[in-house]
């Protein structure tokens, strides 16, 4: 902690956004978009003198400025470690997101809801003793269950929609000592590589506020960049936490199918295609997380082998050389954009420099039928998860209850066959039989996470265009993220590369299912090499 200091109301005015000068003492102003935190309800100096505050080494206020300065230097990891040696406390911690959240989110709207005030009470009460005790965290407001709260899923017609139980994924945050306290944004269902709906808004990027945050995991990627959390909650179904970690220079792993829980409400997400997990600014909190959280669920549909270590463990161990297959080339039909080729060279220039083999190579799969496939599968999908809702309203969806791109979706599910269903499984299992075939000789695949660099706010949304007119900016935009999903490999973004107007742009790398180890290995070995936690956007 620093010295004691001495601070005139001027200076402190200055020093501390949100906070004005009430008499002799200090009151959080308010500021709009913060949802049920209204003030900033800073329990260390809210009613407190100036006098009292400038007498004290851990005096509330210098505190809340040290913590609001330092915040950054920290990992998850790393801020758990300060609140286990009581350097700082949780609400020390809590006071300065919220803080943030009050100066920042009201610029790139990332969150859904607020419930700070559960997130004291769980402070008070006492948070579990888990590698993340007292680190505030955010969950991505898609199918995840908080009993309680609101589960919106980014659409109208979820709207009011309380939870009566804890999703299992969200029991494990608990469990790991995370400080809860908001959801964040996501397109409609999820559906789509930006996040902007009629229900929320518009996300936008902390580097570049007229550019897109991706999606589906917009809201979570843009919190983690805006420096509100240090990580995030994310899902991943086409690419939905790996675009938004290449829009906002994060590390965002999807993982293997089955390793994660998806119950008890869900069996699997979008047939299978969906994995849950985090963006993170550093690929130690990403690791040490899955160590707390993967694993099947109660009724899982899917197995998996545990890993033979932690995770964590592997972050700073030493990865061999490594076979690296250098996918460059892109979908019949698509551009690679230069600065995303640019961004690949670079990365591929990287590991050669760190002893890998690297080679331009890429399996026989076709991306264009895996493309169709996943279509149909997720309109199955689309339509399902409305049904059960139009059930329990009630009524079917009413004109403004869905947005274009979403109806379309939900239609289009009356156009396909049990057969079409079925073909486009088998497509599926044809691609992931032929790309493990090709895994066997190499262990990993470097490709382009993004065909273009983050695509200014409103070129990409479900709002205001159908499926049809939708589509194909998603796919010029997203064409190789799906992959991972459809053949259930893990696959992450890194944060390697940024362009000359100050935008990120991520790589990813795939490795063989079941092998997020090598994923962790190689990005540890790379954010060692080319650290960019210290880039900061706000």
């Amino acid at each position: 902690m620093p010295a004691s200091m001495t601070m005139t109301p001027a200076s402190l005015t200055a020093m501390i956004p949100g906070f004005q000068l009430e008499s002799d003492t200090f009151r959080p102003a308010a500021l709009p978009g913060a949802g049920d935190a209204g003030r900033i309800k800073n329990r260390l100096c809210q009613g407190s003198s100036i006098k009292e505050w400038s007498q004290s080494r851990f005096d509330p206020l210098e505190v809340s400025i040290a913590i609001f300065q330092d915040y950054d230097a920290y990992d998850g990891v790393g801020l758990a470690e300060l609140v286990k040696h009581g350097e700082v406390s949780a609400d020390d911690l809590m006071d300065t997101a919220i803080a943030r959240v009050e100066a920042r989110n009201p610029k790139v709207n990332a969150f859904s809801s607020l419930f700070e005030a559960r997130a004291r009470r769980d402070i008070q009460a006492g948070l579990p003793d888990g590698p993340f005790r007292g680190v505030p965290f955010a969950l991505k407001d898609l199918f995840m269950q908080y009993e309680g709260e609101v589960t919106g899923n980014g659409s109208r017609f979820f709207q009011g929609v309380v939870a009566t139980r804890d999703s299992e994924l969200f029991a494990r945050y608990r469990r790991a000592g995370f400080a809860i306290f908001g959801k964040t944004t996501t397109p409609e269902l999820g559906i789509g590589p930006a996040t902007e709906s009629r229900a929320n808004g518009i996300t936008r990027n902390p580097w570049n506020l007229s550019r897109t945050a991706g999606g589906s995991s917009g809201g979570a990627a843009s919190a983690v960049a805006a420096g509100i959390l240090p990580l995030a909650h994310a899902s991943d179904s086409g690419g939905s936490t790996r675009v938004p970690a290449s829009c906002c220079g994060l590390f965002g792993l999807k993982p293997s199918r089955g390793r994660m829980p998806m119950g008890p409400e869900r069996g699997e997400s979008s047939g299978g295609f969906g994995s849950a997990h985090a963006v993170t600014r550093s690929v130690r909190d990403s690791a040490a997380l899955l160590d707390v959280t993967a694993g099947p669920d109660l009724g899982a549909p899917y197995g998996i082998a545990p890993p033979d270590r932690p995770w964590r463990d592997e972050v700073g161990a030493a990865p061999g050389r490594l076979r690296i297959a250098v996918w460059s080339e892109p979908p019949q039909g698509i551009e690679l954009h230069e600065r995303c080729a640019l961004a690949l060279q670079d990365a591929a220039t990287l590991c050669r420099d760190l002893g890998h083999y690297v080679e331009e190579m890429r399996p026989a799969v076709d991306i264009g039928e895996i493309d169709r496939s996943g279509i149909v599968v997720m309109a199955a999908s689309t339509r399902l998860l409305i049904e059960a809702r139009a059930a329990a309203l009630g009524r079917p969806p009413g004109p403004d209850d869905l947005e274009p791109a979403v109806r379309a979706f939900y239609e289009a599910a009356d156009k396909y066959s049990a057969f079409d269903y079925a073909r486009a499984v088998a497509a599926t299992h044809r691609a992931s039989r032929d790309l493990a075939a090709f895994q066997t000789k190499w262990d990993l695949i470097l490709m382009p996470t993004l065909a273009q660099p983050p695509v200014p706010v409103g070129t990409i949304t479900s709002s205001d265009m159908d499926r049809s007119g939708m589509r194909p900016l998603s796919r010029a935009f997203n064409p190789f993220c799906p992959l991972a999903n459809r053949t259930g490999v893990p696959a992450a973004s890194v944060p390697l590369f940024w362009d000359q107007d100050g935008l990120p742009i991520g790589v990813q790398f795939l490795a063989r299912f079941g092998d997020e180890a090598t994923i962790f290995r190689i990005a540890a070995q790379l954010e060692h090499a080319r650290p960019w936690a210290a880039r900061r956007a706000m």
